[in-house]
């Protein structure tokens, strides 16, 4: 029940994620940054792909995606069409990764070490889709805060 949960609520906010980057207006809203705001919409969606790749792609869908964190923030101009496929690729990571889970795993502990302790799998996962929601969020009000 649960991984069917986290599939449906990744899912839906990949796909919200997909549909913020194309409500930008143009381009260069989407990678800009003024005053204090340090993270560009586009950069902040390419640091949710790379979060999930790496969290759910690599340590539990097996996958060999290599990650460029410091890409995620530095990039610019990314193509949108780039972005969309990207964040698709991400739902697909993202939903056999979990489904590949037996209960055992969920319960269990988290295949790799992201923080100073040990962290169960399903914390580890509501924890990464807080993390989606939390930059998604950010990127609603970039884009809202940047258009006039």
């Amino acid at each position: 029940m649960l991984k069917e949960t986290l599939i449906e609520l990744f899912t839906r906010d990949l796909n919200t994620l997909k549909n913020e980057i194309a409500l930008y207006s143009d381009d260069t809203t989407l990678w800009k940054v003024e005053n204090s705001i340090k993270n560009s919409g586009g950069n902040l969606c390419l640091h949710i792909i790379g979060n999930l790749k790496t969290f759910i792609g690599n340590a539990l869908a097996l996958d060999d995606y290599i990650r460029r964190r410091d890409f995620e923030f530095s990039g610019k101009n990314v193509d949108r069409t780039i972005l969309y496929k990207e964040i698709d690729e991400t739902i697909s990571i993202v939903t056999k990764g979990i489904s590949m889970l037996s209960d055992d795993q969920l319960n269990g502990n988290y295949p790799a070490l992201i923080w100073k302790n040990e962290t169960k799998t399903d914390f580890t996962l509501i924890h990464l889709h807080s993390h989606l929601t939390y930059h998604l969020g950010q990127i609603n009000y970039h884009r809202r805060l940047l258009e006039h």
